[in-house]
């Protein structure tokens, strides 16, 4: 019985033994076939050189600064002579470097399994490098290497276009394997829109190692796909030119062809983006997010403001649209209206009234009651629908991260957001771009071009993209052409007419301009205040916002200028100056070369 015992447990054994033979020389003979070939080879990635950002002509946005990364071979102990002497050769090269960092900085990535040399200076630029590079080369312990570190040479001046690339993070290398090799990422504007295409793709070296990790040989190389460049409709000299009109004021400026072409847009004050690309410090980004005006914001797309007046055309559009209105009918503007069982009041602007208002002097004159009697009469839900089809509280789709689509609201929107009904007083409100209504300013610039045009456009920064052309886009938007024709003469009016309300600015420039004025305001006026008070009498940041939308020429349209000046007052007299100063640019700088100087009067 025992002798058989011992043969069972035998034959147990050597059929284990043999079946295991059996997996690892034949069932896993491919995986260490590859576990041995592994052994021999390694893969170098090769970085590749981030495309270059330009504007219309050819001026650089966004660049390579070439300089030189600085490494310390790897296994030295921390308190060797080897190291600290190595340590100090650095520092004394180039004092604004920390000792006690670099050592720090070593250590940490300094293992047994680590064979190559470790990084412990990311970048120095040329000018610093070439009187110590001869110094540096004959320790033996060092290695440098040529690198590139993002620079933006315009500034401040497109930095909430273009943006900044920074450091990647544990979450940015898991999605992108180029990402993690290279170690930087856009982190705005452009550079985090078209990140994929600014950065390439890696390159490889493939070598053959001996036992100890050291290179023998070279058995592959596939080369790095780099200088994706980006080109932008952007004129960087236009860009120069309305950051100096911002000065000592915050707002928004978008100048675009009427097709999207994006040539400028501002968003003031701005930022030095060159601030990010190595880390900012955290002194200059408290000098930053606690700015009250708000210059890391990209309000271009993300700014959300009420219209005001710079809403009517749209609106008197939609009232056509609905059909439940006639737009050949006048209204009588006694300087407000009356509504509900208390009587609540209404005003216009003007406390005096405009009297007998049709379409076109509606537009030219921005009487409020022409809008608040047409919009009881059409109700807020189709208000909202059409304005929506115009490009107002929808995203553009313009090609920056971050944009904000705005709000037009409707009943239902109410009840979703607030759980309450509408009521007749937040419709005439609405009317006049008041209330619950936000817009963005490229959204403004959009809605204009389709005033000026007829289609709306998709708005659109990049010209091209790694060489390949940027195709125009548009959308129908249904309306009526023969309203939106006095429209556009109510426009033309509001800049040239002895009443229109930027004619003081507008109306000797060497080209025609349609256009509209709007005053947001930030806080409301209470019922009791029989005379309203003047916008310089109040607190700065209760003042209203002040909107010009303009295009040009009026006869031809090419150019829809828009600006928002925060806290300003009245758009003609505050954002008509700036506007105005644009276009004699532009006329100066050959925009308008094909135009006739003075258009025809209407």
């Amino acid at each position: 019985m025992r002798f058989t015992i011992v043969i069972v447990v035998f034959i147990m054994f050597w059929m284990m033994l043999i079946t295991r033979i059996y997996q690892i020389s034949v069932q896993s003979g491919p995986y260490y076939d590859k576990l041995a070939q592994i052994n021999i080879s390694r893969k170098y990635f090769i970085k590749p050189i981030r495309g270059e950002i330009l504007d219309r002509k050819g001026l650089l946005l966004a660049v390579n600064k070439i300089g030189f990364s600085i490494k310390i071979a790897p296994h030295l102990k921390k308190n060797s002579k080897e190291l600290q002497h190595t340590i100090d050769s650095i520092v004394k090269e180039f004092p604004d470097q920390n000792k006690t960092k670099i050592l720090k900085k070593y250590i940490k990535k300094n293992s047994a399994y680590n064979h190559r040399f470790i990084k412990i200076i990311d970048f120095i630029s040329r000018e610093d490098m070439i009187g110590a590079y001869p110094k540096l080369t004959f320790n033996k312990l060092l290695e440098i290497e040529s690198e590139t570190k993002r620079y933006y040479p315009a500034g401040s001046l497109a930095t909430h276009i273009v943006g900044y690339v920074g450091r990647s993070n544990k979450r940015d290398n898991e999605k992108d394997i180029v990402v993690d090799k290279v170690g930087v990422v856009g982190r705005t504007g452009l550079e985090r829109k078209y990140n994929k295409v600014l950065q390439g793709e890696l390159g490889y070296r493939m070598v053959k190692v001996s036992a100890t990790n050291k290179e023998v040989s070279e058995m592959e190389k596939k080369e790095p796909i780099e200088d994706r460049n980006l080109e932008l409709n952007i004129d960087l000299r236009l860009q120069k030119k309305i950051n100096e009109l911002f000065v000592d004021q915050s707002g928004i400026a978008v100048v675009m062809h009427v097709n999207g072409d994006v040539l400028a847009a501002v968003s003031y004050p701005s930022y030095d983006p060159n601030l990010f690309v190595g880390g900012i410090s955290s002194k200059d980004w408290k000098k930053l997010i606690t700015d009250f005006n708000h210059p890391f914001t990209n309000k271009i797309v993300s700014g959300r403001y009420p219209p005001g007046s710079a809403i009517k055309m749209g609106m008197a559009l939609a009232f056509a649209q609905s059909g439940k209105t006639s737009m050949d009918r006048s209204e009588y503007c006694k300087g407000y209206i009356k509504i509900g069982k208390n009587g609540h009041k209404f005003r216009c602007w003007s406390k005096h009234g405009h009297g007998t208002v049709p379409l076109r002097k509606a537009i030219r004159e921005s009487c409020d009651v022409f809008f608040y009697n047409k919009s009881l009469q059409v109700g807020i839900n189709e208000m909202s629908k059409h304005l929506n089809n115009y490009g107002l509280g929808v995203k553009t789709g313009i090609d920056l991260p971050g944009e904000k689509s705005g709000l037009i609201p409707s009943k239902a929107w109410k009840m979703r957001r607030y759980g309450k009904a509408w009521f007749l007083g937040e419709t005439i409100i609405a009317s006049i771009g008041q209330g619950y209504d936000l817009v963005t300013p490229i959204q403004i610039a959009r809605y204009t071009a389709f005033l000026a045009t007829s289609k709306l456009p998709t708005p659109h920064l990049a010209h091209k993209i790694d060489g390949k052309i940027v195709s125009p886009d548009y959308k129908e938007a249904e309306h009526s052409e023969h309203y939106l024709q006095t429209i556009r003469k109510g426009m033309y009016d509001v800049c040239n007419s002895s009443r229109g309300t930027a004619r003081r600015a507008m109306s000797r420039l060497p080209i025609k301009v349609a256009g509209k004025t709007g005053t947001s305001q930030v806080v409301s006026i209470p019922q009791g205040e029989k005379k309203r008070m003047l916008e310089s009498q109040l607190d700065y940041y209760r003042r209203s916002h002040a909107w010009l939308t303009t295009y040009a020429p009026y006869k031809n349209p090419k150019y829809v200028v828009s600006i928002l000046v925060e806290h300003g007052g009245h758009g003609g007299s505050t954002a008509g100056p700036i506007a105005a100063e644009i276009y004699r640019w532009m006329f100066k700088e050959g925009y308008f070369k094909d135009e006739v100087l003075y258009g025809e009067f209407e």
